[in-house]
């Protein structure tokens, strides 16, 4: 339980700080790391959920995932640092599942951010003549600048990793309906 609260009480700061001030810090998410991998080398009874080896198996699985998503797609650093510790936290088979969260969520709420900046009715009328578009002439039409940067809303993922450790610590999924 202890391990729990300090992860929930780490992804709460981080997340706060990424929403003030677009930054996840290594002050939090590094301590948080070696917290992580002391409670688990000491065990269940100082408050660890996993052992050292699944400790290390959840940051590697979701460090590595999100050092993948840093390299490939536009993932800040400290978003790979926070979800890595979070994999510490869980172990492998839990952090897996709370990134996967995680992404849904942050997506769910980029998509929120999308059809709130630029309107509902005009993303879909934009869309559907874009398809159009494309199809008429064979080929795929390359977006506008102005209409690439109003698709391309900032990506919270510590905001969103708050309710993703919640739900997978205290199994609130089965209440959700999966």
């Amino acid at each position: 339980m202890i391990s729990t609260i300090l992860l929930i009480a780490l992804v709460t700061v981080s997340a706060v700080t990424d929403l003030v001030w677009h930054k996840i810090y290594n002050a939090v998410t590094y301590p948080g790391i070696v917290l992580a991998f002391l409670l688990a080398a000491f065990g269940p009874e100082f408050g660890s959920a996993v052992d050292l080896e699944e400790c290390l198996k959840g940051f590697g699985a979701c460090g590595g995932l999100m050092l993948a998503a840093f390299l490939f797609f536009n993932v800040g650093g400290g978003d790979v640092k926070l979800l890595a510790m979070q994999g510490a936290f869980l172990g492998v088979e839990k952090g897996l599942e709370a990134l996967l969260w995680t992404f849904v969520l942050g997506g769910a709420a980029a998509l929120g951010i999308v059809v709130w900046n630029v309107g509902a009715w005009k993303l879909f009328t934009g869309v559907t003549r874009h398809v159009f578009w494309s199809l008429r002439l064979g080929r795929f039409q390359p977006l506008t600048e102005t209409d690439r940067k109003a698709l391309e809303p900032q990506l919270y993922l510590a905001a969103a990793a708050v309710p993703a450790v919640i739900i997978v610590c205290f199994d609130l999924e089965r209440f959700l309906g999966f």
